[in-house]
């Protein structure tokens, strides 16, 4: 009984694969990646910030990105918009960052704003970065935030 059965299994298998082939692979753009420190009142933050990133430019309506990440503990970064590091596609940015608590358990970050809500509106923000095509990354240096 295997043995008619296996002809039956690849004939459908290759169906599946010619109505599947068709598919196309969704749109990205070509990211250059971004890397920095965040350091808080003169510190290593310990915990993980949360920085997002607002392009300055029209929103691509048609494809639009999504783009951001999240400090390790030293508080170094690295952006990301399809995968992690990947970085940010061309244009002008301004990024905001929230330091909340990282329960890794529930996989949720909530509570209060320990940068008291500093960093966290893009129109009021002065933090920005400039992406503009090329191989080598962009090294965004130490940003300092204050608590006080």
């Amino acid at each position: 009984m295997n043995i008619r059965l296996t002809p039956l299994f690849a004939v459908s298998s290759l169906f599946i694969l010619s109505c599947s082939s068709g598919v196309e692979a969704p749109f990205t753009k070509t990211t250059v990646p971004v890397i920095g420190k965040v350091t808080v009142d003169g510190q290593e933050p310990g915990g993980s910030i949360q920085i997002k990133c607002f392009n300055k430019g029209e929103t691509d309506q048609e494809n639009p990105t999504v783009s951001g990440g999240f400090t390790k503990k030293d508080g170094t970064f690295e952006l990301s918009t399809y995968t992690t590091g990947d970085g940010l596609p061309v244009g002008d940015y301004t990024l905001t960052f929230v330091w909340k608590k990282l329960d890794l358990m529930t996989r949720s970050y909530g509570g209060p704003d320990k940068l008291k809500k500093r960093y966290d509106d893009p129109k009021k923000s002065k933090i920005e970065v400039s992406v503009k095509e090329s191989e080598a990354p962009i090294d965004m240096g130490v940003i300092e935030l204050k608590t006080k």
